[in-house]
């Protein structure tokens, strides 16, 4: 260990989510590369401080901090320095060689104490002396906020917006009540402010923790799909987190709803509780559906006529249920259109844009993710985008960080008709702000399979709409799309329907391989991942997508992933790393978003080079590829869709994780050449009918289940889904309920 001194010459780089900082350090004339964690550091600074010289086999020679100290100047030469480093805002390097030539050594304790005088200098009028002093006084403030914040180890970023949230009354909030920047702070959960709890002291049955403790649970529950949990299921729960007793709990929740950070609603011999957020979410949401359901008056010869017209331009004749769709979408301000792979909900989605484009109408195609948006372009011709990119988001650092959509009540989308494919996918979040921009007539077509898994996001919009027989409802069950010899459409309905299918690989794109250990299952699957199927299906083997019904265990996401990473993409001099906690990223691996980021911002480049568009907003499921780690600038670039360029900072790595085998709940509205589903054994609340029809319905030309043919008939026969605590039926149903009684 090693101990040098100097002068914060520049800053080179500096990571403002960690502290992570590269700077020139100046020692007497001597310069020396300094790297390290620094809270809160500026040109001009004299530090003090241990560590280790190593010689960077990219960067050479430089000295990695492990301590320091910030020592505030105390000659006339080093005050000089550090203010004209810029340290203070509007001095510069002549101005601050006359403030301290008037002033010398007393020059920072006028600043302080007598700030009215720094206008005695030339150059400097009563109103800038003011303000001179003010910038001073918050880069002590700061300083100190940022050496008392890291010794709880809060990182720079949150530390600084801790600070500006409070100023000098977060010592205060820190040592009596923590838990109130969980309400005040994006980005302080219950977790980090338990850690600062303990370490002030707080005793583990405060007010302030149970409360705080109650809401983390709702939101751990929101982040599973939950809208709202049972009283009995809280209270248990929040128990066991919190180490207290559930009468405990049960008797702080009168006191959460006094002050409306939850809603309690009995619904028959039970008591739900929300979030008060998200209680009002989904009640507006069931009220601006009621607003859109307008019946429209048209004549049957009409409508008939038009879809006569349709037949005849397309060359193409509509089944009856296909007709239904059309005579509704003429009739209903909302129709929700439903069905199975290979039922027609293309042929039908083509012959409803047609039918408007008749009547002149403006028109929007939009789905959930990017992948789902393409194949709908590709489907009908006409543009479909992201609902994100549809409503316009927007937002990031020069918003205070926070984004939202531009389109909204107060700047509607104006347009006639808009069509939303993959709507088992819409959580009541993004249904939220789809309808808060649709202004009064506008007409929805929502498209969607109900026998998906649910949105990953909380509610379950798609299903609560067509349970409330509130909607009017076109179910599609005839089967059009079925090539010779292909099983993959058939065996899907087959499933669906709770019938037995065929393993015995007689068919071209749906096959079995039976096996019995996790060993021999890995085994076949990198070798159909890796060798057999690429050239099967015309496809590169990072198309080939394994799907799995679990995180956890042996044929668990997190555990395939490091298998077929190290088969799929091995180590390599030529390709850079970068270690995770889950284990290591490298250049060439096949990643995905774990978490929504309305504020990261991608680029789309041209050949040359140039950017030919931008936006904001990646998303959780997207899909991409790692194009470069670069360990000087911190940041991993990866490619979505092929296009859009993203760089993540390293402290921002926890968004990402390897993607070679993704759960089947985070494939939804994607498809692939084809699948690999290793099913082996697993909880049965997993293992059942709606996860292994939608694994099966995410392959295009070729599925191959690897594992015992018991277990496929076991999920087949097993009806028992997960329940997914939602409400949006009832607020409809009970809305409608008071339309009929005035």
């Amino acid at each position: 260990m090693s101990r040098i001194e100097g002068y914060v010459d520049y800053v080179r780089f500096r990571n403002e989510d960690n502290g992570y900082t590269v700077l020139s350090l100046d020692m007497d004339g001597d310069e020396e590369t300094v790297v390290g964690m620094f809270q809160f550091i500026h040109e001009g600074e004299f530090l003090s401080m241990d560590g280790d010289f190593v010689d960077h086999p990219v960067h050479g020679p430089q000295f990695q901090m492990k301590t320091y100290e910030i020592t505030m100047p105390n000659d006339i030469t080093s005050m000089e320095r550090y203010l004209g480093s810029g340290a203070v805002k509007g001095i510069g390097p002549a101005l601050a060689k006359r403030i301290v030539k008037k002033f010398k050594m007393d020059t920072f304790r006028v600043m302080e104490e007598e700030p009215e005088r720094l206008s005695e200098v030339k150059g400097i009028s009563e109103r800038k002396s003011r303000e001179m002093a003010v910038e001073f006084s918050e880069k002590q403030e700061m300083r100190q906020a940022m050496m008392f914040l890291s010794g709880y180890g809060i990182n720079t970023n949150l530390a600084v917006k801790i600070f500006k949230e409070y100023g000098e009354h977060l010592y205060e909030v820190v040592r009596t009540n923590p838990y109130q920047m969980t309400d005040d702070i994006d980005g302080v959960g219950f977790k980090i402010a338990d850690e600062i709890a303990q370490k002030v002291g707080i005793g583990s049955d405060s007010d302030f923790r149970i409360v705080s403790g109650i809401f983390y649970v709702l939101m751990q529950a929101l982040g599973e799909g939950h809208v709202y949990l049972p009283k009995e299921i809280l209270c248990r729960n929040a128990g066991r987190l919190l180490g207290v007793a559930p009468e405990d709990i049960e008797s702080h929740l009168l006191e959460m709803m006094i002050q409306k950070k939850i809603v309690m609603k009995e619904e028959g011999e039970e008591t739900f509780i929300y979030a008060a957020v998200e209680y009002y979410l989904e009640l507006n949401v069931a009220k601006m559906l009621r607003e859109l359901n307008i019946d429209y008056d048209v004549s049957p010869s009409e409508v008939e006529t038009m879809i006569g017209r349709i037949e005849s331009n397309s060359d193409i004749t509509f089944a009856p249920e296909q007709k239904e769709a059309l005579e509704a979408i003429a009739r209903y301000g909302i129709v929700i259109l439903t069905g199975g792979p290979g039922t027609g909900k293309t042929t039908t989605i083509n012959g409803i844009i047609q039918y408007f484009e008749q009547e002149g109408a403006d028109i929007r195609l939009a789905a959930p993710t990017g992948r789902a948006a393409k194949r709908m372009t590709e489907a009908t011709g006409v543009e479909a985008t992201t609902i994100h990119r549809m409503l316009e988001i927007t937002g990031g650092a020069e918003d205070g960080g926070t984004s939202h959509f531009e389109r909204n009540e107060q700047n509607p989308l104006e347009t006639d008709v808009i069509i939303i494919d993959e709507m088992s996918m819409v959580d009541l979040q993004l249904m939220s702000a789809l309808l808060r921009a649709a202004i009064p007539g506008t007409r929805f077509v929502f498209v969607g399979d109900s026998n998906q898994l649910p949105s990953v996001g909380a509610g379950n919009v798609l299903r609560d709409m067509i349970d409330s027989k509130e909607f009017k409802v076109v179910q599609l069950n005839q089967i059009f799309r079925q090539e010779e010899g292909s099983h993959i459409v058939s065996y899907a309905h087959a499933i669906n329907e709770g019938q037995p299918i065929s393993m015995d690989n007689k068919s071209k794109d749906f096959f079995f391989l039976e096996r019995e250990s996790i060993g021999d299952i890995l085994g076949v699957m990198i070798y159909l991942v890796r060798d057999k199927l690429p050239k099967y299906v015309n496809a590169h083997p990072y198309d080939i997508q394994v799907l799995t019904p679990m995180r956890k265990g042996e044929l668990g996401v997190e555990k395939l992933n490091q298998v077929l990473q190290e088969y799929l993409n091995p180590p390599s001099e030529e390709k850079m790393e970068r270690h995770v906690p889950f284990g290591v990223l490298r250049e060439g691996d096949k990643v995905m978003q774990i978490k929504n980021n309305y504020q990261q911002e991608w680029k789309v480049k041209n050949q040359k080079g140039f950017t030919v568009d931008e936006g904001l907003g990646v998303f959780n499921g997207d899909m991409g590829r790692i194009n470069q780690i670069n360990e000087y600038t911190e940041k991993v670039t990866v490619v979505f869709d092929d296009i859009r360029v993203v760089e993540y900072p390293f402290a921002m790595l926890d968004e990402l994780e390897l993607a070679y085998a993704v759960t089947i709940h985070k494939s939804q509205g994607s498809e692939y050449p084809a699948v690999v589903m290793p099913l082996l054994t697993g909880p049965r609340v997993l293992f059942n009918r709606n996860l292994l029809y939608t694994g099966v319905t995410r392959a295009k030309s070729c599925i191959a289940i690897v594992g015992r043919k018991h277990t496929v008939g076991e999920m087949i026969a097993n009806v028992n889904e997960q329940r997914r605590y939602s409400t949006l039926r009832q607020r409809i149903c009970e809305i409608a309920a008071d339309e009929l009684e005035m």
